[in-house]
């Protein structure tokens, strides 16, 4: 950081208000686009399963962050970022896209309206199905981008 900008505080679940859990490395960090999407769904459905979602969670999970990276691919530059975090008793996902939207729309008209606003007036369903099947849910925008979180819990051994 520059200046007089200084680390954002944690919150209650000790993470900062950008997204990253403090001092825990994600068990996934991967770059994504159109092109690698598959590669994206089989890492996190591989993810999921080591961490003991149950067979349909894993689908849930698989679902849901691809729509997540969908919408960043779509309203955002192209391409983004997925993490994923095992806290031992919660899978978290962040989907982030780089603050770089397409300068042109989906119809080659130039988009005016607020990036976040963009992500949900879309056709489509995406984000009530990822409301459906993740525990929690979460979408904020800002000059640097979305930031699009979902949690999915795990079962207690046994």
């Amino acid at each position: 950081m520059t200046g007089n900008a200084r680390r954002p505080e944690a919150s209650d679940d000790g993470k900062p208000p950008g997204g990253e859990l403090l001092g825990t490395a994600p068990v996934l960090d991967q770059v994504f686009d159109g092109d690698s999407l598959h590669a994206l769904r089989e890492a996190v459905a591989a993810h999921g399963m080591q961490a003991g979602l149950a067979e349909g969670r894993v689908g849930d999970l698989v679902l849901a962050v691809h729509e997540l990276a969908a919408n960043a691919i779509r309203h955002g530059a192209g391409h983004g970022r997925l993490r994923v975090w095992n806290t031992g008793g919660t899978l978290r996902c962040e989907v982030t896209d780089d603050g770089a939207p397409h300068p042109d729309g989906p119809d080659g008209e130039a988009t005016a309206a607020p990036r976040a606003v963009r992500w949900n007036i879309e056709p489509g369903h995406g984000l009530w199905v990822i409301r459906q099947v993740a525990d929690h849910t979460s979408l904020r925008g800002g000059s640097s981008g979305i930031v699009a979180e979902v949690s999915f819990r795990l079962e207690a051994p046994g």
